[in-house]
């Protein structure tokens, strides 16, 4: 069965780009530009793995982050967190509330391939 992944992304480039690269990798890709209407998505029906940009127009990837650790059915959802500032104190944040990683763009698509694999306990293929 093909392992799902949830990318919650405002830049169409970067999300295309995650859906494109982890389809080549056998994974069932869903992606989302609205925070809020994935949260709810995830409540429903949590995938394997979620990759969650940090800067969202309606609520900040720290929020979701928060609500998924607070509810029973998400506080083990593996979470790779993006982000382009890079800044030590959103890393500090971000580990704090419970990523399970965190990468800043801009990435090469063999690191998150690689990231993704980990965190959803694979070492081959999904």
């Amino acid at each position: 069965m093909e392992k799902r992944v949830l990318v919650i992304e405002d830049e169409p480039n970067i999300s295309e780009a995650l859906r494109f690269i982890l389809t080549r990798n056998g994974w069932a890709v869903d992606v989302s530009a609205d925070g809020l209407g994935a949260l709810a998505r995830l409540r429903a029906d949590p995938p394997d793995l979620l990759i969650l940009d940090l800067m969202l127009p309606d609520v900040s990837g720290f929020d979701i982050l928060k609500a998924l650790r607070a509810e029973d059915q998400t506080r083990a959802l593996p979470v790779l967190m993006l982000t382009a500032k890079g800044q030590m104190a959103d890393r500090a944040e971000a580990e704090r509330l419970g990523a399970t990683r965190f990468m800043t763009k801009p990435f090469a698509n063999s690191e998150v391939v690689e990231a993704v694999r980990e965190l959803a306990g694979s070492s081959g293929a999904p």
